[in-house]
């Protein structure tokens, strides 16, 4: 049986800068047992933040762009049925909706608003370390 989990933005991103970390080791452990989840808000969030040019000194253009569109496309899009307006940062409510929607195993975060919320509704909110060892 398929997991349903869910990454946020700067996770990917220390993913993609360091192929050892371990919210990359996190990322290729979700993807072997399960299903990446975005939505139309998460997509938008990936490729405004992906594409910032000050990325560029650190990671090529190319590089970002081929990174997150594999995850885009490689992803299960969930349309939000209800959205949540709970998390301190109102910029993560993207994140809990979309968990709400698609009843995801798991969100993936070292965002410290919304870990402060795990579990929501019955959503595990872990960080990639934690990540690791339960899955």
């Amino acid at each position: 049986m398929n997991k349903f989990f869910i990454f946020d933005t700067n996770t990917l991103l220390s993913a993609l800068f360091d192929e050892n970390s371990i919210p990359a080791l996190a990322l290729k452990k979700a993807r072997g047992q399960g299903i990446l989840l975005t939505s139309i808000q998460v997509i938008r969030e990936y490729r405004r933040v992906f594409f910032k040019p000050k990325l560029g000194k650190y990671i090529s253009f190319t590089t970002r762009l081929e990174f997150i569109e594999n995850i885009i496309f490689n992803s299960f899009r969930v349309n939000i049925i209800e959205g949540i307006s709970e998390c301190r940062d109102s910029n993560d409510d993207k994140w809990l909706s979309l968990a709400v929607s698609a009843e995801a195993d798991c969100i993936v975060t070292d965002d410290k608003d919304l870990l402060v919320m795990n579990p929501f509704r019955n959503t595990p909110i872990l960080n990639s370390n934690d990540f690791l060892k339960i899955y």
